[in-house]
């Protein structure tokens, strides 16, 4: 009998990615017992204007360098490579085909899965593979509960949850952050800090910040 092949495929924006998702990835690791978790920055989110994101050559290698330390994690070009628009299944799909893991685990965000039902072709990623919903401490799952009634029971029982305290961390801060001028360090690894210094990301952010401020004053 060949070696049990279980791995997680974590996605996102990375922009940038950060000690909270690092740490999401090895809990979920560690939890169900994953062989490898694959991360894969989108190449074209759906659900963001591309002018509201970094190039994808910048959230890659961001997200090489966060991961290079761990032999369990690895990067992937997948999403960014591929033409079109980023969906899930489309990359739930492809893994399968490459690899025939006999379990494959999607790994995302509590917030994400609030958003389940708009998802493309939600019951044929449920079908393909297993979702595992990281949440922060306190975090109220009462509404994504009544969201995911609809489901056929099968369904649901493929949905995990499970608290990881560094999600308090998020992307769209350290962006402010840095548009602001303020320290970054330690909520991402020094090499992805290293690297928007270098690259001078998110300079631009202080120009979207004044605006949402000055328009919340109408």
């Amino acid at each position: 009998m060949g070696k049990k092949t279980v791995y997680g495929v974590m996605g996102g924006t990375f922009d940038p990615i950060h000690y909270g998702h690092l740490v999401a990835a090895e809990a979920a690791r560690d939890q169900f017992q994953l062989n490898k978790v694959i991360f894969v920055p989108s190449g074209r989110p759906p659900h963001k204007e591309p002018s509201s994101i970094s190039e994808p050559r910048h959230r890659y290698l961001m997200t090489v360098l966060a991961v290079a330390s761990n032999p369990f994690f690895v990067a992937s070009r997948l999403e960014i490579d591929r033409p079109g628009l980023s969906y899930t299944v489309d990359t739930v799909k492809e893994f399968n085909s490459k690899f025939h893991p006999q379990k494959l685990y999607f790994i995302t965000g509590a917030d994400a899965i609030l958003e389940i039902i708009n998802w493309k072709n939600i019951f044929e990623i449920l079908s393909q593979c297993y979702l595992i919903a990281a949440t922060r401490p306190g975090y109220n799952l009462a509404h994504i509960s009544s969201k995911l009634f609809c489901f056929p029971k099968e369904l649901r029982e493929r949905i995990f949850f499970f608290e990881v305290p560094a999600l308090a961390i998020s992307s769209t801060d350290i962006r402010r952050r840095v548009a602001e001028r303020r320290t970054i360090k330690y909520l991402l690894p020094e090499s992805v800090e290293q690297y928007i210094i270098k690259n001078k990301l998110y300079c631009a952010v202080k120009k979207n910040i004044t605006a949402e401020r000055a328009g919340s004053k109408r």
